[in-house]
């Protein structure tokens, strides 16, 4: 079941509101969503590691499926850059679990019933679709870091190349924290060991 979305906070003076955009390095909304894991999925639980949530509109079909699969096939990449990956959308825990079977779908498959993950991270709104407008699940992706502030968005997603955009993302994240580690002490340490 979903969180009703009075318990969404982004850390930016209260509760999350319909429409409204997530900024970089913003406090994530909140979740606790069931998994096909077996178990409910919450932000809070992933402290610590970086998590990739992309929201698609359903299960088993032609965007979707493709979606899912390229993350499927760039999953160890991801897990090498320090990702988890989960994919939300409101379909039931059944309809995951057939879906992630079919396509061999080695991450979880969140579900959010009532759209309250969705519309928390602006995911889930008014859109285009064959020339009209509707409501419903925008495509979207968000990288949240160890420390639970967003990385990075991306919202509308097309498909096509996405999956090499967020392991790129993801990549030089990794690069830039790892010199960042290993940069020396610069000219202050040497001037007091002088």
């Amino acid at each position: 079941m979903g969180v009703p979305i009075a318990w969404l906070d982004h850390g930016v003076g209260g509760p999350y509101l319909p429409g409204m955009k997530l900024e970089i390095g913003a406090k994530a909304p909140a979740f606790r969503l069931a998994s096909t894991d077996g178990r409910e999925v919450a932000l809070e639980d992933l402290a610590g590691k970086t998590v990739v949530l992309y929201f698609y509109p359903k299960d088993q079909t032609p965007g979707c499926t493709r979606e899912a699969c390229d993350f499927r096939d760039s999953f160890s990449r991801l897990g090498k850059s320090g990702a988890v990956v989960y994919g939300v959308s409101k379909d039931s825990l059944g309809s995951h679990e057939r879906f992630r079977e079919k396509y061999e779908l080695p991450f979880g498959l969140l579900s959010d019933p009532d759209n309250a993950a969705a519309r928390a991270y602006g995911a889930y709104g008014e859109k285009v679709m064959y020339g009209k407008p509707v409501t419903g699940t925008i495509r979207s992706t968000f990288v949240i870091d160890p420390k639970g502030r967003v990385a990075r968005v991306w919202s509308p997603v097309k498909v096509e190349g996405h999956v090499d955009e967020v392991l790129a993302f993801l990549q030089a994240k990794r690069s830039t924290t790892r010199k960042a580690v290993r940069a020396p002490a610069g000219n202050g340490a040497r001037q007091a060991r002088r």
